[in-house]
């Protein structure tokens, strides 16, 4: 069962203030202050994100809108590592049908699901600007292209293996 700390610690308020003290409008450090409570708990409540609009003098509303737009910012409970499987219609042409196929026998998950264990999130997403080595992925931070199931088996080995 996921565990949900539903107030910021006193010294990520305190990063998110610094970071707003540094701009004119303190909403124009939204999407980082979202992104500092992300690197925290891995996704961003509906409590933190109260939180940090009263911290940036935003509506919850408002600053919703900007977290739903990025969908790099995760409004859900994610897994330890991230997925993003490209569906472009270069990856599309490429195979990503094939490979999304193969991810949800591995995983046993669809996109848009967590492994049972926690450990991989498995995401649809627009382009990811790879067409060229297309079908891509975005793994956590780190971009993959030209693959096929050998490399995605190896990616998924290398996830599992890592905390």
């Amino acid at each position: 069962m996921l565990t949900v700390e539903y107030t910021l610690p006193a010294e990520l308020r305190a990063d998110i203030l610094a970071l707003a003290q540094e701009e004119l409008h303190p909403q124009g450090v939204s999407v980082a202050a979202l992104q500092l409570v992300q690197s925290h708990f891995r996704w961003i409540s509906s409590q933190h994100l109260q939180e940090v609009a009263q911290l940036l003098d935003m509506s919850p509303d408002a600053l919703d809108g900007i977290a739903t737009y990025f969908n790099l910012l995760f409004r859900q409970p994610v897994g330890r590592h991230v997925i993003m499987l490209c569906d472009s219609v270069s990856c599309w042409l490429m195979g990503r049908d094939r490979l999304c196929a193969h991810l949800r026998q591995t995983l046993g998950i669809h996109p848009g699901e967590t492994t049972p264990d926690g450990a991989i999130t498995l995401l649809p997403t627009v382009c990811l600007g790879h067409c060229d080595h297309a079908p891509a992925l975005l793994a956590d931070e780190t971009l993959h292209g030209d693959l096929d199931t050998d490399a995605l088996d190896r990616l998924i080995g290398s996830l599992r293996e890592t905390p």
